[in-house]
């Protein structure tokens, strides 16, 4: 570590040569050339970002790495979901050839989850592929999107239908823009907190439960604690399973309610966050019914998302036929039926195709 660096924590995510560390702590994107300099990026790069964090954090680190001989274009998108499409990928790899790239440059995304997952689309494809760092702003792209090399864009139709496996040479994660997040954002972040504690640690889960006020007024150790756990635990489940074969499909606990409800939404008003949080109420509903789940385990995850300030009831916002369709086009669905991860108990989860429409259909009824 450079003299005078900021105290770190760093996680490893052990993909053979395609391995990478990330890195949690304050202070962290006043050091970036420090922490960038070992990857040996070449000279020129891009940052992409999205409108709002643009002026707070993506210029500041643009002149950060000019002062460290590292020459790099900012480009923003419009903030918000609506971005992550093909018309703003399609847009941001016709102005790359502008920039004089080569193999040797580097694409960094600053921002949250959208810009993360739109960005390393556009490094993975573009030149067939360059160097890609991700520096997440958001407590959602922190604790989740921004680790396992995950990237592309949504369709009309559903969430994350086009896009690869692409993983970052190393993610920054610096707690100190969590400060200027807005308190919805933060709340919706909890999110995947929740959800990862729910499908894999049952420790951190009752953690939760007694420290989620903290995290939420952004106490910097219970923030700590959070970040580099949820990455602990995403990293060993995309070492043990990159593409998603097998283990990796445990992560999309809450997601395929979640997603058919962003979809239906058009991807305005609602929040990833917060569709998970009401994802997450059906999938513990479907769980007690299908999994051997107990009501009082399923009361707890209700509870714990309720007090993270996120919905637990779907309401009459989407119609329960209109949901059943969308959730066929999750890329999850095998033969025509859908697969939903289910929980046996809290900390434990797996992925199953016994669930029937009538299920779905009466679970969608129980959580309005």
């Amino acid at each position: 570590m450079a003299a005078g660096m900021a105290s770190v924590e760093t996680v490893r995510v052990e993909l053979g040569e395609r391995s990478y560390d990330i890195v949690v702590g304050s202070g962290l994107l006043s050091q970036a050339p420090a922490f960038l300099a070992p990857l040996r990026l070449g000279r020129r790069g891009v940052i992409i970002t999205d409108a709002n964090v643009e002026p707070v954090y993506a210029e500041p680190l643009r002149a950060t790495l000019a002062d460290a001989g590292v020459e790099s274009k900012v480009v923003s998108v419009p903030a918000g979901e609506e971005s992550k499409s093909l018309r703003q990928a399609t847009r941001l790899l016709r102005r790359m050839p502008s920039f004089r790239l080569d193999r040797q440059s580097f694409v960094i995304a600053v921002s949250g989850g959208v810009v993360g997952d739109l960005a390393g689309f556009v490094a993975a494809t573009y030149l067939r592929g360059l160097a890609f760092v991700q520096v997440p702003t958001s407590l959602l792209a922190q604790v989740d999107s921004s680790v396992g090399g995950k990237v592309g864009v949504n369709l009309p139709q559903g969430k994350n239908l086009v896009g690869a496996f692409y993983q970052p040479r190393l993610v920054l994660a610096d707690l100190d823009t969590l400060k200027t997040l807005p308190e919805r954002e933060l709340r919706a972040g909890l999110a995947e907190v929740i959800k990862t504690a729910a499908i894999r640690d049952a420790e951190l889960f009752a953690w939760l439960e007694a420290n989620i006020k903290q995290v939420l007024a952004l106490e910097p150790a219970a923030l700590t604690h959070v970040v580099r756990r949820c990455c602990e635990i995403k990293a060993e489940v995309v070492a043990a399973d990159e593409r998603e074969s097998g283990l990796r499909a445990i992560l999309n606990f809450g997601h395929t309610f979640g997603h058919a409800m962003e979809a239906l939404a058009d991807y305005v008003g609602l929040l990833h966050g917060e569709a998970v949080a009401m994802g997450m109420c059906c999938a513990a509903e479907l769980s007690v019914r299908r999994a051997g789940l107990s009501p009082g385990a399923a009361d707890r995850l209700r509870r714990l998302i309720e007090v993270a300030g996120l919905p637990v009831r779907v309401g009459d916002r989407f119609a329960v036929e209109d949901l059943r369709a969308a959730m066929h086009l999750d890329k999850k669905a095998r033969a025509g039926k859908v697969r939903f991860v289910l929980l046996k108990q809290l900390g434990e989860a797996f992925v199953s195709d016994a669930v029937t429409d009538e299920d779905i259909e009466e679970v969608l009824r129980v959580c309005r």
